[in-house]
């Protein structure tokens, strides 16, 4: 029975992920309601005592994988796009939270302090289980998944192990305040060096281990594979609840070196973790009793009201404040912070422990309170997220490319370089797989089918651009674009001279092949060191183009405003509203609806960019 059980949890899981991914919602939506619809509430297939005592131990390993995971795609570089706002998040905003949360259940619910802390505690974790399935169909400016990526780890790590101090401190024991600070640490402290330990030993064991190049990939992954289960494993032996920390903390380290195979490994973790999300999303959810989600009656709207639309607004705005977030982007953390599985693998957990203590009534509280947190933020912050980021204009509009051959994919890479949120279209599976070893996002259809091009968001793009070496391919893509989706640019490449007049009848922005070639040769001939640097963009340097929206610099002279421009980086063209360019002087005045286009060092172009078009 428990293997058929088991079954049908995956089937539903894999279900739940391929209708998100064709509807663009988040698989958790699905997942959770899959879980309730085969849990007691429903069909009851599934309930407490169809794992008997294996749920915990089973959770837990699904859990450290889905954290490694995370953790393992938590690059320095990705952090560095906001740490300050991360930094506060994960600090200063988790306490809050976990005060917060813990006022609120008291005022509200009229229960202890000790149990406000304990549900305080569990909902600080947000998570990679309802983020990641977010930013798969939400696309937002990096320094705004880093801060939620960020959070989502890290804060999982922290209520993880805040969760089981403040219950055995607080509520087991008789233990005070310093008490409580020393347990953390020393439990955060066991799993981040257990964690560290298992992940230096995986490296060395790939980069010095001895294999046959043929199974040399399978050994990574199955290397990998153990060194989750020996973090999590590990950690557990020496104290309870450090599993978590140890694994989130072997992704991060090993995700941040220069592992071998790195490609086979992001791969595997990818397909393990949709398992194991599916199964532990689904199987939690069907343990959720609405009775005791129920019994919170009017006190349980009142605190999903204070958690999600005052005090999650609050952390994020003192977060935020004097970081580079628009308001928009603030308000869209704000709305965007579902809680996932580790508050509802915990709450189950010491929901028993209190009753173990004769205290039944605040352990019906604990598990409805978190349960019903997590069900109204799951289905209503990370159901509709697509909705909210597209009524708060947070996703940089689309670029999509239409052939994923050598030109379309160096192309999609310096777009992707400068911030472009990119997706390349082929029919050829090898071209897209090619793409997403490389970072990219990629759809494997036929461009020239309108379904696929609106499977691909072509509704919300502001560009398409064709890359095939097939001229008439590229003259249907253009059309379609142009006619049927009306987009605002299309651009495209012409394999043979005789062919651009047909893509400029059309108004595409036709890129004839041996022109660009031979005028690159002249570059190299003619102008060597600008064709250098040219090649160089996006690496050591760049060139921006943008509207200038910065109200206070309208009206300046470009001599006023060079204290604004970073060393580095010049104003290379002005371009006016009627369309007129001239390289400026510095007696021009900046005017409303002015381009400035910028040319310099990477850094400091961005900074540029940011200083004249900060999108407020």
């Amino acid at each position: 029975m428990l293997v058929t059980v088991i079954a049908i949890i995956l089937a539903l899981g894999v279900a739940s992920r391929v209708l998100a991914d064709r509807l663009r919602i988040p698989s958790v939506l699905f997942l959770i309601f899959a879980g309730i619809a085969i849990g007691p509430e429903v069909l009851g297939i599934v309930s407490s005592e169809t794992f008997g005592g294996g749920l915990s131990a089973m959770v837990g390993v699904s859990v450290a994988i889905i954290l490694f995971e995370g953790g393992y795609h938590l690059h320095l570089e990705k952090l560095r796009e906001s740490p300050t706002a991360l930094t506060r998040l994960i600090t200063v905003g988790a306490l809050l939270t976990w005060l917060g949360t813990a006022g609120a259940v008291v005022v509200f619910l009229e229960t202890s302090l000790e149990v406000g802390l304990l549900v305080g505690a569990l909902l600080i974790a947000t998570g990679p289980t309802v983020i990641g399935p977010i930013l798969q169909v939400v696309t937002v400016r990096d320094h705004v998944a880093s801060v939620l990526e960020g959070e989502g780890v890290i804060n999982d790590v922290t209520a993880a192990i805040l969760v089981v101090v403040v219950f055995e401190v607080l509520i087991a024991g008789d233990g005070g305040l310093t008490h409580l600070v020393a347990d953390f640490a020393w439990r955060l402290g066991i799993g981040l060096g257990v964690g560290a330990a298992v992940a230096a030993a995986v490296w060395l064991l790939l980069t010095r281990g001895y294999s046959r190049p043929c199974a040399a990939p399978l050994h990574a992954r199955l290397i990998v594979l153990a060194g989750i289960v020996v973090a999590y494993g590990g950690a557990e032996f020496l104290a309870s609840e450090t599993g978590i920390a140890a694994a989130a903390m072997a992704g991060f380290a090993l995700g941040n070196v220069d592992l071998p195979y790195h490609e086979e490994v992001i791969d595997f973790l990818d397909d393990v973790s949709v398992v194991v999300l599916s199964f532990v999303f689904v199987a939690l959810a069907a343990l959720i009793d609405f009775q005791d989600i129920m019994a919170l009656g009017l006190a349980g709207i009142a605190i999903v009201v204070a958690i999600t639309m005052v005090l999650r607004p609050a952390v994020i705005y003192l977060s935020t404040t004097g970081a580079r977030f628009t308001r928009n982007e603030r308000l869209f953390l704000s709305a965007v912070g579902p809680r996932g599985i580790i508050p509802a693998s915990v709450a189950t957990l010491f929901a028993v422990e209190l009753q173990a203590l004769g205290r039944p009534q605040e352990a019906q509280l604990l598990a409805g309170t978190v349960f019903l947190i997590i069900f109204a933020t799951v289905v209503l912050q990370a159901g509709l997220a697509r909705q909210i980021a597209n009524v708060l204009e947070v996703s940089p509009m689309r670029t999509i490319i239409v052939g994923g051959g050598r030109v379309g994919l160096s192309l999609a890479e310096r777009l992707e370089q400068d911030g472009e949120n990119v997706l390349l279209v082929d029919a050829n599976p090898d071209a897209v797989e090619k793409a997403r070893k490389r970072g990219l996002r990629a759809l494997e259809g036929d461009g020239t089918d309108a379904a696929v091009l609106e499977q691909a968001g072509v509704d919300d793009a502001k560009t398409v651009i064709a890359t095939t070496p097939d001229d008439d391919v590229n003259l249907l893509v253009c059309q379609l674009a142009q006619t049927t989706f009306d987009v605002e640019t299309v651009a495209s490449r012409v394999n043979q001279p005789e062919n651009v007049d047909a893509f400029e009848a059309l108004d595409v922005h036709a890129i004839d092949l041996s022109m660009a070639t031979a005028w690159s040769l002249e570059n190299v001939l003619e102008r060597p060191s600008l064709s250098a640097w040219m090649n160089e963009l996006g690496r050591t340097g760049d060139v921006q183009e943008i509207e200038v929206t910065a109200s206070d610099l309208v009206g300046k002279t470009i001599a006023d405003v060079n204290a604004e421009i970073p060393d580095g980086c010049i104003v290379g063209l002005l371009t006016h509203r009627d369309g007129t360019t001239e390289v400026p002087t510095g007696d021009h005045r900046l005017r409303d609806g002015d381009r400035v286009t910028f040319l310099g060092e990477t850094d400091a172009v961005e900074q540029a960019v940011k200083r004249f078009h900060p999108h407020d």
